[in-house]
């Protein structure tokens, strides 16, 4: 007689249980972007870095560099970077490995508070999760104020491109949580229904917050289109390798950790 499916399963296991797997599927899902970032984004860099140094050589020759270092102000000899670029490149991989230990971390306490208040089972509330922080803390800074390659933006103007990311963020996490308290207000109404007031309230909250927040446009005339839009598509393949390793790899752990627990609360309502 075939068995019954189990119910869904709510997310099991005490804090430091969800810390410890949120810190092993966040060190893999670091090492993943970084190796996405190694493979992708790097030679996208060199060569945003290759034109930099060319426009840099050009502007040391141009009329009037010469009267410009008899003054003091020349910049063509510049200091050597405290960093190779072999050791940036390598770099990446225990950068992002502690930004993924740091990222699991608070991803399972995320974990552990909002299982309080959701019937998901643990590996769809992992995925909920991992959606939701890349649509806020990803997808809508990076719409609104897209990554750059090292040749593009202005130095005095990275305090307030830092600040603009900030605020993007923050539109992102209320955009989110909106989006969420839409969809719980709307219990008792058809699932799809639910999700469609969902998803309206996140895209027009989104939409307000872009046209209130200021523009950011400092792409040189000259730089090639298409090498930025590489950079900006590699630099969101990273972020989003991260994130959905991160969620895939929590979501697993987890329904690893149930189906551990199955058999012996099986045997045991069988006893009874």
């Amino acid at each position: 007689m075939p068995l019954n499916p189990s119910p869904a399963v709510p997310l099991t296991g005490s804090l430091k249980t969800l810390l410890l797997r949120g810190l092993l599927a966040g060190l893999i899902a670091g090492l993943l972007a970084a190796s996405v970032g190694f493979f992708v984004g790097e030679p996208k860099i060199n060569a945003a870095i290759a034109i930099e140094e060319a426009n840099s050589a050009a502007a040391a020759h141009a009329p009037g560099a010469e009267a410009e270092a008899s003054g003091g102000h020349s910049h063509g000899d510049e200091e050597e970077p405290l960093v190779s670029r072999t050791g940036q490149q390598a770099g990446q991989f225990l950068a992002l490995g502690l930004a993924g230990l740091a990222l699991g971390a608070i991803f399972a306490a995320v974990a552990n508070f909002a299982r309080r208040y959701s019937t998901l089972s643990g590996p769809k509330l992992a995925l909920a999760l991992g959606l939701g922080g890349w649509a806020a803390i990803v997808a809508v800074p990076f719409f609104k104020y897209p990554a750059n390659p090292p040749a593009v933006g202005d130095p005095e103007t990275i305090n307030q491109r830092t600040l603009l990311w900030l605020a993007a963020v923050l539109l992102g996490l209320a955009a989110v949580g909106i989006g969420v308290y839409v969809y719980k207000v709307l219990r008792g109404q058809l699932s799809t229904l639910r999700l469609i007031g969902g998803v309206a309230a996140f895209v027009l909250v989104t939409i307000v917050g872009y046209v209130l927040l200021p523009g950011v446009n400092e792409v040189k005339a000259d730089f090639p289109a298409a090498l930025l839009w590489q950079f900006r598509a590699a630099s969101l393949g990273e972020t989003a390798t991260l994130w959905a390793c991160l969620a895939l790899g929590f979501a697993a752990l987890s329904e690893f950790a149930t189906r551990s627990d199955t058999p012996v609360r099986e045997s045991i309502a069988t006893a009874g």
